[in-house]
């Protein structure tokens, strides 16, 4: 019999839903947020040859490349993204650019079916690298959200260990 997925859970065979999820900056959850890309990272690979045996090639490991993570949130008075974005560039100039402050860590979580945190990860020194304030308009469609996105770049994440599965799911 194979071992159970979920240490606390073991009747749970099936994996978290990925439409319960939240995004916090600063601390607090960013409204209306319906679509994140996925966090991914890769590693470059170095090949080398050794003098002594020049026939083979040998691999390590190079650099770590963290790929930018997508937001995506339906139309709201919510600022978050409009804010964050104007503390890298601002229509004010540089001289309105906050070094101190447009460098973010944020919380990833993700929820499960009753609303509870199963799994988190913290993403650090993220910054806006693309905004989308509005999207493309379309008079003759009704069935259209509208949708901003912001674009973030990062240095890296990390799955927060102390948060734990919920005895109950």
């Amino acid at each position: 019999m194979p071992a159970p997925m979920f240490s606390v859970n073991a009747e749970r065979y099936d994996p978290y839903r990925t439409f319960k999820f939240q995004v916090l900056i600063d601390g607090k959850p960013v409204a209306g947020l319906s679509k994140m890309t996925a966090l991914k990272k890769s590693t470059e690979s170095v090949v080398w040859r050794s003098a002594g045996d020049p026939s083979h090639e040998r691999q390590l490991p190079g650099g770590t490349k963290y790929e930018p993570i997508t937001l995506e949130q339906g139309l709201t008075h919510d600022p978050v993204f409009e804010e964050w974005a104007n503390l890298v560039n601002n229509i004010e100039g540089d001289a309105k650019m906050s070094l101190k402050d447009f460098r973010k860590n944020i919380i990833i979580n993700v929820l499960n079916l009753q609303g509870k945190v199963v799994i988190s990860y913290k993403v650090f020194r993220a910054w806006v690298s693309e905004f989308q304030a509005l999207p493309d308009f379309d008079a003759g469609s009704m069935s259209t959200v509208g949708i901003q996105t912001l674009q973030l770049q990062h240095e890296g994440w990390q799955r927060d260990t102390e948060v734990e599965e919920p005895e109950e799911d």
